[in-house]
């Protein structure tokens, strides 16, 4: 299916990161999957709005000619039956359909949403959308607000579209553009810096005043259209080249990611005949990267005309990905899914690890990169997708939720959650416990790592009075939670004064300190039984 391009890595002459260092299992979490949704129309991609943990939201690239975007409510993991917003016509193509969702860094105050689909015409249009009111928790967008950003021509061929689009660390949007389909990029569209095929694209939507949606946006006052302007730094503004062109030289991008720590931007560009790569470009880039496609297939120069090869890319005009693979050793690989770097709470030890598939072979693996060079390369298709367990088959994409947790999407119509192996889950949401509480959607008022209501549930803790608190909870002062408050709480509580950190005993107001509050509280009780 997609045979996505992504070619955006930053590379020195430690391109010998090509062959990355294989250790047997990255970090010390061992990992699985669990089943989150199904029943889908070819899942694409999941992905959330800043701020809400309570949905993803899942693309089905088409179902006739409608695309279609959902809500998957979390923790319960239900599907919304009806859809939050449809687009038809889409274009019917293997590759074509609804391809893309980005929502507003602000969107859960102004609802706006921009998609990336291929109309019926096969050219791929960029639009804006805004949801219903209240934003944050509407179930359905508005279809009537549908405001085109871009339509770019690409009537020729069905495939190659890109579709990935997301807002970076700056604000602005970020656009994936494929090289116009066929084999060899025959119009060498990528080369071609007056033309927005094989491209990473990057817009301004918001205008002089950061609201997106009024006259401003275009930067003529009273001018509507289009409703979005080149961004001054972009390399080509000023210059020969298209303003709104952020970098170029790609064959197919397909799934990209910024690395929600560092602003790092994750690149993987599906290959031709040969090899699949992923290309890297730093937070600190000032953009004008060239991939090298349609001379440069990963690494190796592919005998086409009409740009430089560059072996190594040292010191040339050239990029060169920090990761190729070979389809020919690499177990019936063919099209690269890029994926994310892992920032989410369950597996704080795999933080920084970057985890991408193929989609032909169905293995997913993961690397960690510094920016020279990369280590702990792992295979992880075996404990992701076990033999005899859930299959998980042709994976079109992985996604990531508000959390940072990460999603994988199959073309079956299934979509999966990665998860830690073994987990403290007691309510079983598929959130771990510690992070359950960290976030504040459930309590932990005994402080011994559960939430409330599993150690009421678990019968560890009394509730005679039904409110959902931990008797032993509700007697401050109790450190040693025996029904007194006497001089045995008094001494734990000097042992630990002065102290500062989570679950320290005799921080009665949860603050994180253990002071004079806490021992006001303590004094106030002392003596008495707890009820």
């Amino acid at each position: 299916m997609h045979r996505p391009s992504l070619n955006r890595p930053l590379v020195s002459a430690a391109a010998a990161s090509l062959l990355p260092l294989w250790v047997a299992q990255a970090g010390s979490t061992p990992l699985t999957t669990v089943r989150v949704a199904s029943g889908l129309a070819l899942p694409l991609y999941v992905t959330a709005p800043p701020g809400d943990n309570a949905r993803v939201f899942i693309l089905e690239q088409r179902s006739g000619t409608t695309g279609r975007i959902r809500i998957l409510n979390i923790p319960a993991h239900t599907l919304n039956a009806t859809a939050y917003l449809s687009i038809s016509p889409v274009a019917t193509g293997n590759e074509e359909g609804l391809l893309g969702l980005a929502f507003h860094p602000d969107f859960l105050n102004n609802g706006y949403f921009w998609v990336y689909y291929t109309n019926s015409a096969g050219n791929n249009v960029i639009a804006r959308y805004q949801a219903n009111a209240p934003y944050a928790t509407s179930t359905t967008a508005n279809a009537a607000t549908a405001t085109t950003l871009l339509t770019i021509s690409h009537p020729t061929f069905d495939n190659h579209n890109g579709g990935w689009i997301a807002f970076g660390p700056d604000g602005h949007l970020y656009v994936a553009t494929g090289d116009g389909g066929s084999a060899n990029d025959p119009s060498n569209n990528a080369q071609n810096i007056n033309v927005l095929l094989g491209k990473m694209l990057r817009i301004d939507v918001d205008g002089a005043d950061d609201i997106p949606g009024n006259d401003d946006d275009d930067g003529v006052i009273g001018m509507t259209l289009p409703p979005y302007t080149s961004p001054p730094d972009n390399p080509f503004v000023g210059v020969a080249g298209d303003d709104r062109i952020w970098a170029y030289g790609l064959r197919n991008p397909w799934r990209n990611a910024f690395d929600r720590l560092t602003g790092d931007l994750y690149i993987a560009d599906v290959g031709q005949g040969n090899w699949e790569e992923i290309d890297f470009q730093p937070a600190s880039s000032s953009g004008g990267e060239n991939y090298g496609w349609r001379c440069m297939e990963g690494n190796n120069c592919t005998g086409l005309t009409g740009c430089t090869c560059e072996i190594g890319c040292a010191g040339g005009p050239l990029t060169c990905p920090i990761h190729q693979y070979n389809h020919a050793t690499d177990g019936f690989s063919c099209s690269i899914t890029g994926g994310y770097v892992y920032r989410g709470c369950a597996m704080p030890d795999m933080h920084g690890i970057y985890f991408f598939a193929d989609f032909c072979s169905n293995r997913i693996k993961s690397f960690r990169y510094d920016g020279v060079s990369i280590t702990e390369f792992t295979d992880r298709t075996t404990e992701l997708d076990p033999a005899g367990a859930q299959t998980i088959d042709a994976i079109t994409s992985f996604g990531e939720d508000n959390r940072g947790e990460l999603y994988i999407c199959d073309r079956g119509g299934e979509v999966f959650k990665i998860v830690p192996a073994v987990t403290q889950d007691c309510n079983g949401n598929l959130i771990d416990d510690t992070c359950d509480i960290a976030e504040g959607t459930a309590q932990d008022c005994n402080r011994n790592g559960k939430p409330d209501s599993c150690d009421i549930a678990a019968g560890t803790s009394d509730d005679n009075n039904g409110n959902g608190i931990p008797d032993e909870c509700e007697c401050p002062g109790d450190v040693d939670q025996d029904g007194d408050v006497d001089l045995a709480d008094l001494t734990q509580l000097l042992a630990h004064y002065g102290e500062s950190g989570p679950n320290i005993p005799g921080d009665f107001d949860f603050d994180g300190d253990v002071d004079l509050k806490d021992l006001t509280v303590m004094l106030a009780n002392y003596g008495r039984p707890c009820a």
